[in-house]
This record gives C-alpha cells, structure tokens and sequence, in this order.
C-alpha cells in the first residue's frame, strides 16, 4: 500500500489535492481512500490529509502517522512544523519549492525528493497560489502509478466549471514538466 500525508494550510485545498489525487488512482484501476483530518484549524492553519493507495481493498480510516510519502503545498509550512516525521525510511518528500530543502528534522530518513515552484506556476496559470492541482501534477512526476490523462479526468470531475478544470489541469500539468526529482542516500540504523 501507498500511503500519502500532505501537508497544507487551511484554505489552500490540501483536502481538494487529497480527492483528486484518489480520484486519479481510482481511474488508473487502484483502490484508494482519501481521508481528510479537521481538527480545530481555520484559514491559514496548518492541516493534513491522507491518501491510501493499494490494489487490494483498503478498510483503514485512520490519519496515516507512518506515511510513504508526504506532500508539503505550502512551502513555509516545514519551519512550522515538523512535516517529515513519521516518514518511513527511504520515503518521498515532495515540497513546494524552487529549491531542495536545507537540512530539516527527518532529512535522513528521505530517500527520493521532488521540488517544483508550485506557487509561481499557480500565480502564473490560475492567478493565485492555490497549489494543490499543481502538487498532484509533482505527485504524478515521482510516481509514475499516475498518468496525466487520469489527473485531467479527476481535474475535471472535481471542477464543473470546464474553463476553471483546464487551467488547473494546465498547472498540474507545468508542475508535472518542471518538478526535478533526486534521490538520496538513506542510512538506516538497527538497533537491537
């Protein structure tokens, strides 16, 4: 099973890229659960949501404290908050970022990491850095489980309006073209 955490700010459709994000698996023949985590957060806080991808039946409800992957929209989020902790070693880290990340808490145990400006392809596409159509696009990019035509599909299901589907597709397409990806040296520790 894949299991997905992003990491978000009230109001920036972190829950919105949870959905479309499920929806794009469940197209590509996955089953999926996306799960939303509300506790007592208003516009601006930070929020998570969770994503469950396998090819068996997933029954899990639960946050996801151990994730494969986490997805940060918000690119100042990680001096807030821990968003690598819990990632198993050798997870997936993509941020919302011009640049790779200096060292953060959890570094270590990343063993494949994704940046793309989300914030300038949204500002530029959409007209405001509303990231979560452009995270899913650096999603597909470091797994290829998720094709772009899935994501489009999704895109579309999410927003009726076709004007407003095509340019979020269009972002998540950029994010897609212009996420970099590099891979890391992970070093596990075993303790008796």
């Amino acid at each position: 099973m894949l299991s997905v955490r992003l990491h978000g700010r009230g109001g920036q459709g972190a829950v919105t890229a949870a959905n479309i994000l499920a929806l794009a698996a469940y197209l590509e023949g996955y089953q999926v659960r996306a799960n939303p985590f509300y506790g007592p957060e208003r516009r601006g806080a930070p929020v998570a949501a969770f994503v469950r991808i396998d090819q068996q039946p997933i029954r899990l409800k639960s946050q996801i404290y151990q994730p494969d992957c986490i997805m940060v929209l918000d690119a100042r989020l990680p001096h807030v908050i821990n968003v690598l902790n819990g990632l198993k070693p050798g997870g997936t880290a993509i941020f919302n970022s011009p640049l790779f990340p200096e060292e953060l808490p959890g570094m270590e145990q990343v063993g494949q990491i994704a940046v793309v400006d989300a914030n300038n392809i949204a500002k530029e596409i959409l007209g405001a850095p509303i990231t979560n159509t452009t995270m899913v696009g650096a999603f597909a990019r470091a797994y290829p489980i998720i094709t772009l035509t899935a994501i489009k599909e999704a895109i579309h299901k999410n927003f009726p309006d076709d004007k407003q589907a095509e340019l979020n597709f269009r972002a998540a397409s950029a994010a897609y073209d212009k996420a970099r990806i590099k891979r890391l040296e992970v070093n596990i520790t075993l303790s008796h």
